[in-house]
């Protein structure tokens, strides 16, 4: 069945804009969860202001169990969560629950990394000056690793669009449930064309700012 591509422009509008809620709102609560627990990850390493290591493998642990999760699957698996938390397992807000909590994590790991990542000459130039950790971490490392930290955001809103995409298929609306109900359940290969194009279209705007904003910082270091 063939959708009238004059009645359908609306439709892909409406759609659009629902993804692109779906993403911002995740974006913006997976950082805000995220940067701090990658943050307090590194802290409470062996050696760190913070050294923890119970809370350090908790963290660890935690997040090397679900990143590795294909989010359809952990999608579908919190169902049961999502429904009693937000009420419904179908919508806009039913699906920013299960992105936000894979993509914090994510972001997470990001963030360690890079922090661990700063060349440890910053830190011993940081230490003959009498900095203390702290200041280290929030004065030094953070900003250092500030330029790869939006690399990382950015590669993770990219993963974000991908993940509304996925979340599409179980009633979370979007471009992919588009994809999906107009283009694969109704074989409608101008709407598969036209909605694949929109997300190839929608990475490339997020790539391109993501490593403008990267350049911008770093050259001002």
């Amino acid at each position: 069945m063939k959708a009238d591509l004059s009645e359908f422009y609306p439709i892909i509008l409406q759609e659009l804009v629902n993804t692109l809620i779906m993403v911002g709102i995740t974006l913006v609560l997976a950082a805000l969860i995220g940067i701090p627990l990658g943050i307090l990850l590194y802290a409470t390493g062996r050696g760190n202001v913070l050294e923890n290591r119970a809370v350090n493998v908790t963290l660890n642990f935690l997040i090397n169990t679900i990143r590795p999760i294909p989010f359809i699957i952990f999608l579908v698996a919190l169902i049961p969560i999502t429904r009693f938390l937000v009420g419904t397992s179908i919508g806009i807000w039913a699906a920013i629950f299960p992105m936000t909590l894979a993509a914090s994590l994510s972001i997470a790991r990001v963030v360690e990394n890079n922090i661990i990542s700063v060349d440890k000459g910053v830190i011993e130039a940081a230490e003959a000056m009498g900095s203390t950790k702290f200041d280290i971490l929030f004065k030094v490392l953070v900003p250092e690793a500030a330029g790869a930290l939006i690399l990382g955001l950015t590669f993770t809103t990219v993963s974000l669009i991908e993940f509304s995409a996925v979340a599409g298929l179980v009633g979370a609306g979007g471009i992919g449930y588009l994809a999906f109900t107009y283009g694969y359940q109704r074989f409608d290969v101008a709407v598969m064309f036209i909605t694949v194009l929109i997300l190839i279209i929608l990475v490339q705007i997020v790539q391109f700012i993501g490593n403008k904003i990267a350049n911008i910082y770093t050259s001002r270091l």
